[in-house]
């Protein structure tokens, strides 16, 4: 069993709710795409504003994620480039039912491209805040 992650705060939790099952009853994998493109670009946006997701490097699903389920994201940069950022996410299952056990239950490493308001890609500043 895996513990959250004590010393961070997650960038999104959510709920996986019924109309987020796939046709088996578990939950889509897509929605949980979603939530971790939705948990990276805020990570992007802390550090770069605006930005636009150009690249999913990798994804792993580690194990199925269930209604009920409490799902935390967590984020760090991973790198920075002259217009991009690449953003490593990890999310945590906190099961409902079973006992409240954690598990890690997917992680990705996506792409996200700073731009300005013509959609045109930008630097991304240098310091910490955008």
């Amino acid at each position: 069993m895996d513990t959250l992650p004590s010393h961070r705060q997650p960038v999104i939790r959510v709920v996986a709710m019924p109309r987020d099952t796939n046709t088996a009853g578990d939950i889509f994998g897509g929605w949980i795409m979603s939530q971790v493109d939705l948990a990276g670009s805020i990570v992007a946006i802390r550090r770069a504003g605006r930005v636009v997701t150009v690249a999913v490097n990798e994804f792993q699903f580690h194990k199925p994620v269930f209604v009920g389920d409490l799902i935390s994201c967590y984020g760090d940069i991973a790198r920075v480039g002259n217009t991009s950022l690449t953003v490593f996410v990890e999310v945590y299952a906190e099961r409902q039912r079973g006992g409240g056990e954690c598990v890690k239950v997917t992680e990705a490493t996506l792409t996200y491209v700073a731009i300005d308001e013509n959609r045109k890609p930008r630097p991304v500043p240098r310091d910490a805040t955008p």
